[in-house]
């Protein structure tokens, strides 16, 4: 019954902005606002796969990849969170940011009118957003670290977070697809 509380509160709340544009409410539930950054997160993945599309930039990036793991592990340790846990809500989200940028490869590949005019800057302009928004989902997963453990509660905390931030953010499959994975890990401390 929650859930669909939540669903009908986020759909009421809402406006009429076009696909990726959040409503000024927030994602329902106590792993809302947790949501929410892990949302803009898989939005920026938008920019990523334009930054990187027709070059020869890789969609896998392994040192980069183990940079950000690394300065997540490090950066947990010094907010006191469990650096394990914090690094495997991270590959979640790496792997989801992944999954919208080889969904956007695929789609720009069969419909090259459609390739943005605008190729971001991936290191200037780019990475210092996804930068802020780690430090963001860090302070999240602080914010949430005693009701995010293995439990029935949690779950359905975060399937009600999943599903508001989906129609809050208006997310499209592809983006919902990359949500659920980012989200998986939400009930691991």
């Amino acid at each position: 019954m929650r859930i669909r509380s939540a669903i009908i509160a986020a759909v009421a709340t809402v406006g009429l902005g076009g696909a990726g544009e959040a409503s000024a409410q927030p994602s329902a539930g106590p792993l809302g606002p947790l949501a929410d950054v892990a949302a803009s997160r898989i939005l920026l993945g938008d920019k990523v796969a334009a930054a990187k599309f027709g070059t020869t930039l890789p969609i896998d990036d392994p040192v980069r990849e183990q940079q950000v793991l690394d300065t997540v592990a490090a950066k947990s340790t010094a907010m006191g969170l469990p650096p394990e846990t914090s690094v495997r809500f991270f590959r979640a989200q790496i792997e989801a940011n992944k999954i919208v940028q080889r969904g956007l490869f695929r789609y720009w590949t069969r419909h090259p009118d459609k390739v943005p005019a605008h190729r971001p800057d991936l290191a200037g302009e780019v990475r210092p957003q996804l930068d802020r928004i780690t430090g963001e989902i860090l302070d999240q997963l602080r914010a949430t670290l005693t009701i995010r453990r293995p439990s029935v509660e949690c779950l359905v905390w975060r399937l009600e977070a999943e599903l508001s931030a989906d129609i809050v953010h208006r997310l499209d499959k592809l983006h919902r697809d990359a949500l659920s994975v980012s989200l998986r890990p939400s009930c691991d401390r």
